[in-house]
């Protein structure tokens, strides 16, 4: 017995203790009252000590077979994510540069060398030979070091690559994470590499066919390689942390590939030590010969190669020119690729020394024309289905600026609301939503003024009014929810939850129920603050707070795990059964039962088991799937969208029912049937409304969408926005970690960004 069971029914009985105490029980009805309520509360801390005693079990591992299945889909999906990526970025087309790689010449930043084996040499474009190097290394740690563009990106995709075509069953499985979204601060790396592969490879997070603990049993066995690119990518402050943190919370025996630039590692590690066992490289200048001989098979035959030779001769008379010095590097090879090999550029004019003096003048030449030149050629291949080059290129500007802005190089669709003045701050957020239901409720109420044909304008100007105040409500909820949120404490969580949804009611309720009702009694105010209270605890615990969640959803409707979600369910409707009650029962106990439907009707009951399958019908259909298919930043945008649509629909019928109990009440006695007619059917709009609009709150895809529309007017982003960034992707501008967006290159991000940003970097700072 842990000691949450034990508060649980500790504080069962002091309820029903006060309960039994506390109500006069003279009248016979309200004995049998207080009899339904005690039975509903045991009944509730029945199902809330199911879910103690749950909490209190350690997770539970997954058993081999279980362990084997998750690292064989895990490799499938990998090898034909990257793959994909591979032919995306050319990295085979026409063969990888031959870059030669070796031990780095700076002592201090590597291990003993006992610890790390003897020394390595080895060239990328032979995947035998690269995938052989590095299992021969003691411990299978790597650290790939080197200037800006010097080709460790491209090393790391490579040697994944290698590792999955060569191999075998119950071999480790590499997988590529970008280190940008990690922060040392706040978790371990053990901790994020568990949630970042759990996000980007959904299918082996799935609980029932995998087991609970799949990811933590793979690190733990060994069976991932973790390819984490970019640690300079980190503020400077968190590299060194994050460093510390491989150290403290993997095993030195862990297999890892970890890239940086040389001059940050060096710092890092003058703070917090080497990483332990792990041996360090760092690539050789890329020869002047490969690199044309590689451009040279990258552009078609005929008389597009007569640039390249006479490119080649200035450079055998100057070897020591601008453009000689630019080709070491397999940034610059690979923009000359792009710029000149695939299109009917001249690479001749690079050999202009007056016009190119510096290496740095022929980098910024080819990271201008990049963009112009694949859209360009773009065009010529589609021209009915391309973007204008310069208006493309003035896109991809704001959001280079906008993510310099966010300090990331990350471009995640579900937080492009911190883009936007209206959404960045928790409480300018509630007043944008309260807007945007305020809209709906406006275009709702004009449609069933004309369909309904209300009894009186007097009536009908009532009901604009109340379409005004009532989308207010929803403002400190919201509002509060967002600090909530951001501060991460569960006790706060709790208690300003409840504390927003009764300042919610009493912020607007009163109001609307005097301009709903006309002359409102206080019975029927309090009866409507009490309903909108248990409405809107309802969708909360449908969605959860109403606010932009940290990583999308990645569920969709489905029919498996049929044996827990039917727990589930009935954990859901005996719960909420029993907590609806306790409300109806404690209202007649308290003398509203005026307020509640004539008949002798168990309302609490019926209304109580209506919503409790229903909100079991919507965690069904938001339960996780497993499907074995890549998360893309489209793909994740598409589930998210469909579980926020379903759960805005599912959410305006919960908040409507037990809400529609006083909405039906009739406002005119001289009227009774039209008049409750009419405010039931306005009501039920109105109610739902409102609970979609709590619900839509707590998702990723509508505050995505109305930034989105929002940067859009202002001509600031494209309208099709993910169409515009899969063709970037798919031109080889933008490149694609799991459903995050990146510049293929952190110097193209910062070349675009440059330029004056003005009041779009401003809007676009966080908070």
């Amino acid at each position: 017995m842990n000691w949450r069971w034990t508060v649980t029914w500790a504080l069962c009985a002091a309820v029903a203790y006060g309960l039994i105490s506390g109500w006069p029980l003279r009248d016979p009805a309200r004995i049998t009252a207080a009899a339904a309520a005690l039975s509903s509360i045991l009944a509730l801390f029945g199902v809330v000590s199911i879910w103690a005693r749950r909490a209190g079990r350690s997770p539970a591992h997954s058993s081999s077979a279980q362990v084997d299945d998750a690292a064989e889909v895990l490799a499938r999906t990998a090898r034909r994510q990257w793959e994909e990526e591979a032919v995306l970025r050319q990295v085979y087309d026409p063969a990888p540069l031959p870059l030669v790689w070796s031990d780095c010449s700076r002592p201090e930043v590597s291990d003993h060398r006992q610890l790390v084996g003897a020394a390595v040499v080895c060239r990328v474009n032979d995947p035998q030979v690269l995938a052989a190097a590095f299992n021969s290394l003691a411990r299978r740690r790597l650290v790939l070091l080197g200037p800006g563009g010097s080709g460790k990106t491209t090393f790391a995709l490579l040697l994944m690559l290698a590792l999955l075509r060569t191999r075998t069953t119950g071999d480790p499985v590499p997988v590529l994470l970008s280190l940008s979204s990690f922060d040392p601060a706040r978790e371990c790396a053990r901790t994020w590499l568990h949630r970042r592969i759990a996000a980007d490879y959904p299918a082996i997070a799935d609980a029932e066919t995998y087991g609970a603990g799949v990811i933590e049993d793979l690190l733990t066995e060994h069976r991932l390689i973790p390819v984490l690119d970019g640690l300079d990518e980190l503020p400077e402050r968190s590299r060194a942390v994050a460093l510390a943190s491989f150290n403290d919370t993997l095993p030195s025996h862990t297999p890892l590939v970890l890239t940086c630039r040389t001059a940050d590692y060096v710092r890092a590690v003058a703070e917090s030590g080497v990483l332990t066992g792990a041996t360090v490289l760092e690539p050789a200048p890329v020869r002047t010969s490969d690199a044309l001989a590689l451009l040279r098979l990258a552009t078609p035959p005929g008389p597009r190669q007569h640039g390249w030779d006479t490119l080649a001769k200035h450079l055998d008379h100057e070897p020591d020119a601008p453009a000689a010095q630019a080709l070491t590097s397999p940034l610059m090879v690979a923009l000359a690729r792009s710029v000149y090999a695939d299109n009917d550029n001249d690479p001749a004019e690079l050999a202009d020394t007056q016009r190119f003096s510096a290496p740095a003048d022929i980098e910024r030449h080819l990271l201008d024309a990049l963009i112009p030149t694949l859209y360009h050629r773009a065009r010529r291949q589609h021209p009915a289905h391309s973007w204008d080059p310069r208006q493309a290129r003035d896109h991809l500007a704001r959001l280079a600026a906008g993510m310099h802005a966010q300090a990331t190089y990350d471009l995640a669709w579900w937080q492009l609301y911190r883009w936007t003045p209206a959404l960045a701050r928790p409480w300018r957020r509630a007043w944008t939503w309260a807007l945007v239901a305020c809209a709906g409720l406006l275009l709702t109420t004009s449609f069933l003024l004309v369909v309904l044909d209300a009894p009186s304008w007097p009536e009908a100007l009532r009901w604009f009014l109340l379409s005004a105040l009532e989308p207010f409500a929803v403002v400190p909820m919201l509002g509060l929810s967002g600090l909530i949120t951001r501060r991460e404490r569960s006790l706060t969580r709790a208690s300003a939850t409840a504390a927003a949804v009764a300042l919610s009611a009493g912020f607007a309720i009163p109001p609307s129920s005097w301009c709903y009702y006309g002359s409102a009694s206080a019975t029927v105010i309090v009866a409507s603050i009490g309903l909108f209270c248990f409405s809107l605890w309802l969708v909360m615990l449908g969605v959860g707070l109403p606010s932009p969640p940290c990583m999308p959803s990645r569920s969709r409707p489905g029919g498996r795990r049929w044996r827990r979600q039917l727990i589930r369910a009935l954990v859901f409707v005996i719960g909420v059964t029993a907590i609806s009650e306790c409300i109806f029962t404690s209202y007649t106990i308290a003398g509203y039962g005026a307020v509640l439907p004539p008949g002798t009707v168990p309302w609490g009951l019926v209304i109580g088991i209506v919503l409790g399958i229903s909100l079991a019908a919507l965690d069904w259909v938001r339960a996780p799937s497993t499907v074995d298919d890549l998360a893309t930043a489209m793909s994740s945008v598409k589930a998210d969208r469909l579980i926020s649509l379903i759960s805005g629909a599912a959410c305006a019928v919960v908040f409507d029912i037990p809400d529609g109990i006083v909405r039906a009440l009739p406002s005119h006695s001289s009227d009774p049937l039209r008049t409750t007619v009419f405010a039931a059917v306005m009501g039920v709009f109105h109610g739902g409304v409102l609970g979609a609009a709590v619900a839509l709150a707590a998702h990723s895809w509508p505050h995505y969408t109305i930034a989105r529309l929002l940067l859009a007017a202002r001509g600031q982003l494209p309208w099709q926005l993910q169409a515009f960034l899969a063709d970037a992707h798919r031109l080889g501008i933008l490149r694609q970690v799991g459903p995050v967006y990146q510049f293929r290159h952190a110097r193209l991000q910062h070349h675009l960004a440059a330029p004056p940003r003005h009041q779009w970097v401003k809007q676009c700072r966080p908070d």
